[in-house]
């Protein structure tokens, strides 16, 4: 049976050295950050998936270790011991195939009548390799709902267990004219029946929230919001296999609503699979972008002042929308900073590196209309892109 200790107890079980696993996400664990305070391992690298605006990793520096991250945060830009690796999803499960983590520390829900703790609303890298992985800490949080889909892990699995509740984190974009009337033109291109992905952000969660009158839609996406709640009690959704997951980051009331049976949680093995992805009948992937330059190709990793994000599973799901039927959307305010600063922008000017290129773009919309990309010239995407531009914008744009 696994040790039941207080946070001040995590730093005799966590190795010297070496690779260690820590959830975030919306698993992000106060007893793990109280445990770790004032513990010294300069000889361990934290890696995990966390996500800008949610969590608040910083605190794993304070013990003279390192970070490995997929995502860069603010958090982490001035420090020289973090390594930013910027991986497509499937890139990163790969990496880890060949760098298996020495520790792991997960907040898990209680153990059910299996014995198994579940992975909750974040089924992520952890589900595909925690049998890989030595020495697993839980820390076991009766607020975390148990989900469907993955199995867990066995709770006798554990060396230790830290025993504590805590709100899981908790996440909600809200909702502004741009994004309502993006979500508006997009709805005029989503069909009844589609099955959706949905990546992070205010105008992909608005585009899911736009499309609570169609019917027979399906949830398959890494993350999920409130949006899917939306849809769900609308009677959007199909009665068969309505929502696939990996991730839940909303409020309590989509927590609460997770492990319902309509609710099936995967690890990203499945969920960014590009061989499942491309065997769903009209997929549609929503992403989002800081800028679109006139080339059609879309940025989402960085500002002018640096990095603040990274690839994630955009690319793995446009590459699987190639398949039957698939659209590939970007959606994004035509502005920034209350409208003096374009969002379509000259190839030239962009900022950071390509996330999705050309070739991964079907249309892009803004709150002033629909760029339809699709076998088009240069020159007419161009046209198309700069129809979509704020019109402040647009002779500066095309000058």
């Amino acid at each position: 049976m696994p040790d039941r200790i207080q946070p001040a107890e995590l730093g005799r079980y966590l190795p010297e050295s070496g690779l260690c696993w820590i959830t975030g996400c919306s698993g992000e664990s106060v007893a793990f950050r109280e445990g770790l305070s004032g513990l010294s391992r300069p000889g361990l690298t934290f890696t995990g998936i966390f996500v800008p605006g949610l969590n608040r990793p910083a605190y794993l520096l304070d013990t003279g270790g390192r970070v490995t991250t997929f995502f860069m945060l603010p958090e982490f830009a001035a420090s020289d011991r973090v390594d930013f690796l910027p991986l497509s999803y499937r890139d990163i499960r790969a990496w880890f195939g060949r760098n298996t983590p020495q520790a792991a520390l997960v907040m898990v829900s209680p153990p059910g009548t299996d014995g198994r703790c579940s992975f909750g609303p974040v089924t992520d890298f952890i589900a595909d390799m925690w049998e890989r992985i030595p020495t697993l800490i839980a820390h076991v949080n009766p607020s975390m709902p148990g989900t469907r889909g993955t199995p867990g892990i066995p709770h006798q699995r554990f060396a230790a267990i830290i025993e504590a509740e805590q709100p899981v984190p908790e996440s909600d974009p809200g909702l502004d004219e741009a994004a309502a009337r993006i979500a508006a033109h997009a709805a005029t291109v989503i069909p009844d029946g589609a099955t959706i992905q949905a990546g992070v952000g205010r105008v992909p969660e608005a585009v899911l929230r736009g499309l609570t009158e169609k019917r027979g839609l399906a949830i398959h996406s890494g993350l999920i919001g409130d949006s899917t709640l939306h849809l769900l009690r609308s009677g959007a959704l199909r009665a068969d296999n309505p929502v696939t997951a990996g991730v839940a980051i909303g409020t309590r009331a989509l927590y609460d609503a997770i492990s319902g049976p309509e609710f099936t949680f995967r690890p990203p093995s499945f969920t960014h699979d590009i061989a499942t992805l491309a065997s769903i009948e009209g997929f549609v992937s929503v992403n989002s972008a800081i800028e679109v330059d006139l080339d059609g190709q879309a940025r989402a990793e960085a500002t002018s002042g640096g990095y603040i994000s990274g690839p994630g599973g955009a690319s793995d799901f446009t590459a699987g929308a190639r398949g039957k039927g698939g659209l590939r959307m970007v959606v994004l305010p035509s502005t920034a900073a209350r409208g003096t600063v374009s969002r379509i922008v000259k190839t030239e000017d962009a900022t950071g590196p390509v996330s999705l290129g050309r070739f991964d773009i079907d249309i892009v919309i803004t709150e002033h209309g629909i760029a339809d990309l699709r076998g088009r010239s240069h020159a007419a995407r161009r046209d198309a892109l700069l129809a979509v531009a704020d019109p402040a914008h647009r002779s500066s744009l095309s000058s």
